[in-house]
């Protein structure tokens, strides 16, 4: 009497892989580039040897492991742009470069101003904006804004030139 044994799973994994390995590789490779359709083909026979006493349809793995690295470099593009979009929300723009020595003199010169020449050069020095952009914003036309902005610039200079300079401490009489 001739005793039958069974394959041992590496036996049967390697039979796995001999059959279809080709063909998955092959349906990667239509899916997506030589070096994701390695890790592809990896992925799918990773789940065949947990699941090997109830193989899976590989070819319907390798769809599942490709749509699942598609929609995980879609979410890191969106991380991606939202960093961006951040870093550029979080500069610092050229007005709060200010020391702060002359705050209070600059704030006394932005109370001196209208609330349109205020809102003018805080739109584009503060928040960045183009003149368009921040005419869109404040509610006027571009031509209108350009006068906001210049006259809220001519006011500005003319605070910075009557601020007195200020001393700059001294070393307890060591020069």
């Amino acid at each position: 009497m001739r005793q039958t044994s069974t394959p041992s799973p590496d036996d049967r994994f390697e039979a796995l892989w001999l059959r279809w390995g080709p063909r998955v590789m092959a349906y990667a490779l239509r899916h997506t580039d030589p070096d994701v359709a390695q890790d592809v083909v990896s992925e799918v026979f990773l789940v065949a040897w947990r699941r090997l006493d109830s193989v899976p349809w590989l070819l319907v793995v390798a769809r599942n492991v490709i749509s699942n690295q598609h929609r995980s470099r879609e979410r890191q593009g969106r991380v991606a742009d939202e960093l961006q979009r951040l870093r550029t929300v979080a500069e610092p723009a050229p007005a709060a470069e200010v020391l702060a020595g002359e705050r209070e003199a600059m704030l006394q010169i932005l109370a001196a101003m209208t609330a349109p020449e205020r809102e003018a050069l805080l739109l584009t020095a503060w928040d960045g904006l183009s003149p368009r952009q921040a005419a869109a914003v404040a509610g006027c036309s571009v031509p209108a804004f350009h006068t906001r902005l210049f006259r809220a610039r001519s006011r500005l200079r003319q605070g910075r030139e009557t601020l007195e300079p200020r001393p700059s401490p001294s070393l307890g009489g060591i020069e």
